[in-house]
């Protein structure tokens, strides 16, 4: 049996904690706040009793049967299709771009072949594959499409031209040609019915798992196990040595109505003019439950401070420059895996956590089951 220390209360920490709990390892979880589920944190508003999503809303979709499996090992998952509305220019489309969206904007009645011949012929082609966001987008969907649903919200989103962002960003929103406004695809899709902060603290109910909250591990203090998991920001490990890792945070602003403020989940705002990026009206992401009032957010998008909390990673030139070193540095220490959105400086959905989280979890319990080294990663971050 060995002692093993978790940074983090999050899904990752949450489930490799787990894991070698059940393989007889004693763990004791630090987190820094004072609630489990990191930013997947819910609450019962006390005013309204509506389920919030106290960082911002989290949809639970995979391809994987295993964690899909594995959740609902934990708590009951409601069945739910994520629908997102888009405002431009004093109008409501369909997000995903579907065929609606696209007959809506263009006044026209197409059918899928011919408006997919029709964004074809105005798609603004690049020699070589696209390198920025903005190439990406005026090849994938024209410059009509590009400026009204991606240039302007993208820039609120990133503080940063289209123009100076990499391609990536853009290659994983699809663009339909049906009238399929499904946000997402994937076989196994849903939200907890009594929230995901239930569902964590259930994975941690076991009588090998410590948990401490409003209490961070610190870096220097791992000596004191025969091994840390860290699910924190792998820069503040390393005591930011090499500067601070860049992310966006956000800010929102919270307000209770009576009735339905909006009539969906999430309404995205794509006008740069408009300085919040979407509205999100949290009753809607449990549509089995009923509720007079109703809890909405107004999402705004700004650079993460040192005492913010960090949402999304840069992974621009410098900072991937940065990581690199922080990599270095990682992979020269003993006694610690790096893991998770922030130890591995990944934008990671929860499913894709949870199934890293456990291939992390089998790794560490053969390593120490052969009394061999724990390697830093389990999962390349560079991929």
């Amino acid at each position: 049996m060995a002692r093993i220390g978790v940074a983090g209360a999050g899904f990752s920490g949450a489930v490799i904690a787990r894991e070698l709990a059940e393989a007889a390892h004693q763990v004791t979880v630090f987190d820094s706040r004072d609630h489990v589920a990191g930013n997947c944190h819910t609450v019962r508003d006390p005013e309204t009793d509506v389920m919030v999503h106290v960082y911002g809303p989290h949809i639970f979709h995979t391809q994987h049967r295993h964690v899909w499996e594995y959740i609902n090992r934990f708590g009951e998952m409601c069945p739910y299709r994520h629908r997102v509305k888009a405002t431009v220019c004093g109008s409501v489309y369909s997000l995903p771009v579907n065929l609606h969206t696209i007959n809506q904007f263009f006044g026209t009645a197409m059918g899928p072949a011919e408006a997919e011949r029709f964004v074809s012929s105005r798609a603004r082609r690049t020699v070589g594959a696209p390198l920025t966001f903005e190439d990406q987008g005026l090849a994938f969907v024209g410059p009509e499409l590009y400026e009204a649903f991606f240039a302007g919200y993208t820039a609120k989103q990133w503080g940063l031209e289209p123009a100076d962002l990499p391609a990536s960003i853009l290659r994983r929103l699809p663009v339909r040609f049906n009238y399929d406004d499904s946000y997402f695809d994937h076989p196994y899709q849903g939200i907890p019915a009594r929230g995901y902060t239930a569902i964590v603290e259930a994975i941690l109910d076991h009588p090998r798992i410590e948990v401490n909250l409003s209490t961070p591990l610190m870096a220097d203090e791992a000596g004191g196990f025969d091994h840390v998991i860290w699910t924190g920001p792998i820069d503040a490990y390393f005591g930011h040595l090499y500067g601070r890792l860049g992310y966006r945070t956000l800010d929102f602003e919270r307000e209770v109505h009576s009735g339905d403020v909006q009539g969906c989940p999430v309404m995205n705002y794509c006008d740069v003019d408009v300085p919040y990026t979407r509205i999100t009206e949290h009753k809607h992401f449990a549509p089995w439950e009923r509720h007079d009032g109703s809890v909405v957010y107004r999402e705004y998008s700004r650079a993460c401070g040192p005492d913010d909390i960090p949402y999304y990673p840069i992974r621009q030139v410098r900072e991937k420059r940065q990581l690199l070193q922080y990599l270095g540095l990682a992979e020269a220490s003993s006694g610690v895996t790096f893991v998770g959105r922030l130890g591995t400086y990944r934008y990671l959905d929860m499913d894709v956590t949870i199934h890293e989280a456990l291939a992390t979890a089998a790794v560490v319990v053969r390593a120490l089951a052969a009394r061999s080294p724990v390697p830093s990663f389990a999962i390349d971050p560079l991929a």
